[in-house]
């Protein structure tokens, strides 16, 4: 990446000036990062070296500005460097590296701006992970988004990800789904029960007893209560879990593997609890087992096992993240929904106690989503409840739309998703807007092949004719793409690229309108055809890494 080489000319600079004694220096020489000016008659890049460095080599920072300039090594980048302000270190670049990135996109194509840093390194990221009790909800379509984005991001890196969804399919929750779903059996049967006050009550519950009933009869109507529930809460977690596959499936996020949590019990957990209890990471207060997570940095200690038997969440989440490293990753993410963040220490502390590393489990937590129609909250769903299930949300503006809005803003903040914005064919949505650019960027491309212009050879046609500022303006744009990717995933944030490419996409459209691409000169036609194309596979590239498709053609208002 072009701020690494340079960053590596400013070292090998002062690395220079020390062994020729222009700078006395003891230690090891660290640089600050290159910042774009705000102002592109300031340079391409700016350097504050001479600043970091002049109390410590003991000279004012202009002076060390000076001799940084004049000990930089001959280069194929840099056209001159210029020293302002306090002792600021300009850099402006020979245009022949941008023409090399153009070069590069057309070559590398899908793998441009790929990385090999992370080789070898195994990620599980595990996200949405919704109870198998009812519909995926539009909040946990934002983890699904956030996930999905986030492996595909991640995966630029060289890291080996595999994705993963956690079935709750243990516990009291499941009992009372079967309880519901009982009540609504009997009902649609004909008799005159109610609901648990604390059961299921969407309408999707009702769809499952008809689908039963449907399915099997009255078969089930003659056993006993107790075993009827239970026999129709397996039936409707198996038939919520498929559901659940299919809302994934229709969003387009694939799950590597569906990890059921009754397979932990009781095995697994019971392996979990010996091995804490060996170790001395527990102890029996009134009847109970208690893991003494206060000595992992926890707020107080947590129990494992309850007097009456039953063990808790964090038993199972402990076995469960430990059957994760037993599985050989050497990193863990999860990806929560709001209201988790005090969680996670406890789930760190379950980790430490078995003996792993807690910074080896990442938690990213998303918060909620506002969903606003005609200016107003939209908070009913008859399906689901109280709340929209995703689905509907699906049908409403498209999993393209869903997945980009989900990501408009970073994950740990609350957001306002506006459904008329998103279904809108204009350059107000911001989706909308990026697949135009992509879709105009093809209809230019088929028309030169209309007109009979040959196909963009990378190494010969001349890119030096590329001179206009939106030119230039979007070549650098595609230059940064690479440590766009880099910076995002180190920070986990794919959210970060949705912004990336609505930039793209203005700076394209900019360029067509200033640039006229098939023009009478057949090189300079050439020349931009190149620029276009290598901007149509960086806009296709953002596109498919956060899950939203790249047309073609569309229509426009």
């Amino acid at each position: 990446m072009i701020k690494d080489q340079l960053a590596r000319l400013i070292h090998k600079a002062v690395e220079s000036a020390v062994e020729d004694g222009s700078l006395v220096l003891s230690g090891e020489i660290t640089l600050d990062d290159m910042k774009e000016p705000p102002n592109k008659e300031l340079g391409d890049f700016a350097c504050n070296a001479a600043l970091s460095l002049a109390r410590t080599v003991g000279k004012s920072p202009r002076e060390v500005a000076r001799i940084i300039q004049t000990h930089i090594p001959d280069n194929t980048l840099l056209d001159r460097v210029e020293i302002a302000g306090p002792g600021f270190l300009n850099l402006y670049l020979k245009p022949d590296w941008l023409y090399s990135v153009i070069r590069r996109v057309l070559v590398e194509d899908v793998k441009y701006g790929h990385s090999t840093d992370h080789a070898g390194e195994r990620v599980l990221l595990e996200f949405v992970s919704a109870n198998p009790t009812g519909p995926i909800l539009v909040v946990q379509g934002r983890a699904a988004a956030l996930g999905d984005a986030l492996a595909a991001l991640l995966e630029t890196q060289g890291y080996e990800v595999a994705r993963e969804y956690y079935i709750n399919d243990y516990g009291n929750q499941v009992g009372n789904f079967g309880r519901s779903l009982d009540a609504r059996y009997r009902q649609e049967l004909g008799e005159d029960v109610p609901l648990p006050e604390d059961g299921y009550h969407g309408e999707y519950v009702r769809d499952l007893a008809i689908e039963i009933i449907r399915e099997q009869g009255a078969s089930l109507r003659d056993m006993p209560e107790e075993e009827r529930a239970e026999r129709l809460g397996r039936l409707g977690v198996e038939k919520m879990v498929a559901l659940q596959k299919k809302a994934m499936s229709d969003f387009g996020v694939s799950f590597d593997q569906w990890f059921h949590e009754s397979t932990l019990h009781p095995d697994a957990v019971a392996d979990t609890l010996a091995h804490l209890e060996r170790e001395g990471h527990t102890y029996v207060k009134d009847g109970a087992l208690w893991l003494k997570s206060t000595d992992f940095a926890d707020d107080k200690d947590r129990p494992l096992r309850r007097s009456n038997g039953a063990t808790t969440y964090i038993a199972a989440d402990a076995a469960y993240h430990r059957n994760k490293f037993d599985r050989g990753y050497n990193l863990l993410i999860d990806i929560w929904g709001p209201d988790h963040h005090g969680y996670i220490q406890r789930t760190k502390a379950a980790i430490a106690a078995q003996g792993y590393d807690p910074e080896r489990l990442k938690v990213i937590i998303h918060q909620i989503v506002r969903l606003y129609s005609n200016g107003e909250i939209v908070v009913s769903s008859k399906r689901a409840g109280n709340v929209l299930a995703l689905d509907e949300l699906i049908e409403e503006v498209g999993a393209d739309a869903a997945r980009f809005f989900f990501l408009l803003r970073d994950s740990q903040s609350p957001l306002d998703f506006d459904l008329d914005l998103a279904k809108k064919e204009s350059n107000e949505n911001p989706v909308y807007y990026v697949q135009y650019a992509h879709a105009r960027i093809c209809s230019i491309l088929k028309r030169a092949a209309d007109q009979g212009f040959a196909p963009v050879d990378p190494e010969k046609v001349d890119l030096s004719l590329l001179t206009h500022e939106t030119e230039l303006a979007l070549m650098r744009r595609l230059a940064d793409y690479p440590e766009d990717l880099t910076r995002f995933a180190n920070d986990f944030g794919p959210h970060g690229l949705t912004r990336a490419s609505m930039e793209t996409a203005q700076t394209f459209h900019q360029f067509y309108t200033q640039c006229l691409v098939l023009g009478d000169d057949a090189d300079l036609s050439a020349a931009r055809l190149a620029l276009c194309s290598a901007a149509r596979i960086v806009l296709r590239n953002m596109l498919g890494i956060l899950g939203v498709s790249a047309p073609e053609s569309m229509s426009r208002q």
